[in-house]
């Protein structure tokens, strides 16, 4: 289970360089003050939940449970619906995407209870995955 997690988290983290560097100097002079905060946050939440991922598949490698694969989920969901509209409304698209973005903060409240749970130890986040 690790293995997909590290791997999907250390893209998530390269990507995150590329957007930043995307957005501070590809696109930068072309936003609103509104559009640069919210490709800002963007790439924050992206860079804190890639970190997070990588978190997630240390913890499973020393004893994967059910929860660590809702946790890592999780934090994917929340990356693409919260980032990615935030992403999208920062570069034109229509501000109704704002609508997705609490349910991309919602998987990240997810992924933190199971992370949570996942650290609590046997028998509280299931059996073994």
């Amino acid at each position: 289970m690790r293995g997909w997690i590290a791997v999907v988290g250390a893209v998530l983290g390269g990507l995150t360089v590329v957007f930043g560097a995307f957005g501070a100097h590809g696109v930068k002079d072309r936003l609103s003050v509104e559009q640069a905060a919210w490709f800002e946050k963007a790439v924050h939440y992206q860079g804190l939940h890639a970190l997070a991922l990588l978190v997630v598949a240390l913890a499973a490698g020393r004893g994967a449970r059910r929860a660590h694969g809702v946790a890592a989920v999780a934090f994917l969901v929340g990356v693409v619906l919260f980032s990615g509209s935030l992403y999208a409304m920062a570069l034109g698209g229509p501000r109704v995407l704002g609508a997705v973005t609490p349910f991309g903060g919602t998987a990240f409240l997810v992924g933190w209870g199971a992370l949570a749970l996942a650290a609590r130890g046997p028998g509280v986040a299931g059996p073994e995955a």
